[in-house]
């Protein structure tokens, strides 16, 4: 009998919080349990064997049944909804990594929830009839070839009234690989496909294809108009590595700048004038390369090409990898990065070399970060590396910016009394679009709407997708059964979500030019001893960026806020409940000019 492996992931919030003790039950198909699991404080379950079927069974595309054995598993946690993941393929050789995105229990919930996921067969082993439509000619909407990160994907057909997601486009990708085909195929066959999948989805975003037509999505999950994708749904190891290499390719033809339309089908069960899935192996048995396996099926002067404008990110990728060696303030960011999600990934060493010198430490820190996040553990920080970092530093960084900010606006626990509805204004709009802001972290179905007061079509949006949600009528009305529902669901984050990293008695501090501990413990009256068991340091080196725990209430009246896209020094204030010139004078700012990323000290109280 084959082997093949299955690892666990429990985390929540964008994983931004691992959740460390869920028990973990790992079911045959026929119900049995094989497994009982429990994470560690990193979220993750040991990576453990599975009996299953032979490798060349998923490489023959006339063997008519499954090609492995299927298996189920139910997690459940304390305050935590539980998960139910049926019918996971297990692959002989392959270790499957199964994401476990929880969902904290509502405020009064007396009985967790269960939300089940059906992952099955990929979609080149069924009968499944594509009618992928595409422009015609060389369509010119975007400037430029960008990666959106992150893809909004509808679950749906386009015209359904399914939910909306958003995911990284990293994630997206792998996600449709471990959807469409199967991961034991032939390396030559997945890249070709993952290309085809790249440039499919790239080509959507290019000519707004969905946007055109007033959708408010990028992308469908139906495989008949574009690719599959299971929301939830294992990854594959073999998929994720040529994933994190090739992301940012993609085909077009020569001379053009577009993405080219990368039709597809099994080319088995059914047949289409682009890709055949199954016909890719075929080639790269015979020892095509992933190119010459695309100009089999697409034009022959078809080319991969490369872009490297990523939205959504919080910086940009320096174009050359970082290792042992490097120095400069390419590395001091990822120093400070890493240095910040350590508090919530305590399993992370702590980096002790030098600000902007990439040593021992830093490495360490890297390979750590690279093994839990299903990147090439080998402490060099490349493009996918860079990314997910950044993404991770935004995810844990905006939960501590959002937490902060509840508390600046007094959100308490009785909603408020007034009706609200598009057009709205006002204090209790903010309040709503803050709450909307929290409940779209741990809710990937609810955008989050921009806090500026005022009530326009992307609140509407937010709201009537958090009242579908919720089970309630979605007219994007606030009423009292929308702000319970609000409150209930915002009040069971809190008591339900563990807070990472040290107690609750801290709050952030953003090391500055001239920033001692010495000086840090004096501003907030401690000592550096305290200030070095809160984080974990070892030496009294500190990075400029470097975010550090300080006891709370023993400081200055402000809390730190990182701008974000959109923001401006007005929006900031009315959210804050202050004044531009308050800011602008805390900040020493002699202009109204914000970049994104740049750290700001927001005066509260």
């Amino acid at each position: 009998m084959a082997i093949g492996y299955l690892t666990v992931q429990a985390r929540t919030a964008q994983e931004a919080v691992p959740l460390s003790g869920v028990q973990v039950s790992i079911l045959n198909e026929q119900g049995t349990p094989v497994y009982e699991l429990v994470t560690d404080e990193s979220g993750d379950t040991q990576t453990v064997p599975l009996e299953t079927k032979d490798k060349s069974l998923s490489q023959n595309r006339f063997f008519t049944g499954n090609p492995y054995l299927s298996y189920h598993v139910l997690a459940q946690a304390e305050g935590f909804n539980s998960l139910y993941v049926t019918y996971i393929p297990i692959l002989d050789g392959e270790t499957a990594v199964l994401p476990l995105s929880m969902v904290p229990m509502q405020e009064r919930q007396a009985v967790p929830g269960q939300e089940e996921i059906t992952v099955g067969a990929p979609a080149a082993a069924m009968r499944v009839s594509r009618e992928q439509e595409g422009p015609v000619g060389s369509p010119y909407v975007l400037r430029q070839v960008v990666i959106p990160n992150p893809i909004t994907v509808h679950l749906g057909s386009p015209s359904s009234s399914a939910q909306n997601v958003q995911i990284s486009f990293p994630d997206y990708i792998k996600n449709v690989a471990s959807s469409e085909i199967y991961s034991t195929w032939p390396d030559a066959s997945l890249r070709a496909n993952i290309y085809a999948m790249i440039t499919f989805a790239l080509n959507r975003v290019y000519t707004e294809w969905y946007k055109n037509k007033g959708y408010s999505f990028d992308i469908t999950n139906s495989t008949a108009y574009d690719q599959a994708f299971i929301y939830g749904r294992p990854i594959y190891e073999s998929i994720s590595r040529i994933v994190d290499e090739i992301f940012n390719q993609y085909v077009r033809r020569q001379g053009q700048i577009a993405p080219y339309f990368t039709s597809f089908c099994n080319g088995s069960t059914t047949t289409c004038p682009g890709l055949s899935q199954w016909g890719t192996v075929t080639l790269a048995n015979q020892g095509l390369t992933p190119l010459q396996i695309l100009r089999s099926y697409y034009p022959s002067d078809v080319e991969i090409a490369e872009t490297n404008i990523i939205t959504g990110s919080l910086s940009s990728y320096p174009g050359t990898p970082l290792r042992v060696g490097s120095v400069g303030l390419d590395v001091q960011t990822i120093q400070t990065y890493l240095n910040r999600i350590r508090q919530n990934y305590p399993a992370i060493p702590a980096i002790t070399d030098g600000a902007g010198l990439f040593q021992d430490s830093t490495r360490a820190a890297v390979t750590k970060f690279q093994s839990l996040f299903q990147l090439t553990p080998d402490g060099v920080v490349g493009r996918s590396t860079w990314y997910k970092i950044s993404a991770l530093y935004t995810a844990v960084t905006r939960l501590a910016e959002l937490d902060s900010e509840g508390v600046s606006l007094g959100i308490g626990t009785v909603p408020p009394g007034s009706v609200l509805r598009q057009g709205s204004r006002g204090q209790d709009v903010i309040t709503l679009q803050y709450l909307l802001d929290v409940i779209s972290e741990y809710y990937p179905g609810v955008p989050a709407p921009t806090q500026d007061g005022i009530f326009g079509s992307g609140t509407r949006q937010s709201v009537i997708a958090f009242q579908q949600a919720k089970g309630l009528n979605p007219d994007g009305i606030v009423g009292s059964l929308t702000w319970q529902a609000l409150y209930d669901t915002y009040l069971g984050i809190h008591e339900n979500v563990p807070v990472p990293g040290p107690g609750t008695d801290t709050v952030e501090y953003v090391v500055r030019p001239g920033d001692s501990l010495w000086l840090i413990a004096q501003k907030y009256h401690t000592t550096v001893d305290t200030l070095k068991s809160l984080n974990g340091l070892t030496s009294d080196l500190l990075n400029i960026g470097q975010v550090l725990r300080v006891p709370a209430g023993q400081g200055p009246s402000y809390i730190e806020y990182t701008v974000r896209s959109g923001d401006t020094l007005w929006l900031l204030s009315q959210r804050y409940n202050t004044t531009v010139s308050a800011i602008k004078n805390l900040n020493g700012l002699t202009s109204d000019i914000l970049n994104i990323g740049q750290v700001l000290r927001i005066p509260i109280g």
